[in-house]
């Protein structure tokens, strides 16, 4: 029964990755919007578009690293 429940809190956690994948469409598509309305200020605002999927890909794999311990820690 233990195993049972580690399994279904790891797919409870597996949906931080999924999560992560709206957040990265969210950051990507402002920063397009953005860019389509004030081109001249695109390329100073790139690095800031990187940092902010790296944020939301970093969360991601924790939830991730969390499914895989819940799973096989367990």
């Amino acid at each position: 029964m233990e195993g049972e429940l580690a399994h279904i809190g790891a797919g409870l956690a597996a949906i931080g990755s999924g999560a992560a994948a709206i957040g990265v469409g969210n950051v990507a598509g402002n920063f397009l919007s953005g860019a389509l309305r004030n081109p001249s200020a695109a390329g100073g605002q790139t690095a800031t578009l990187f940092i902010g999927i790296a944020f939301a890909e970093a969360l991601g794999i924790f939830s991730f690293l969390v499914a895989l311990l819940l799973m096989f820690a367990v």
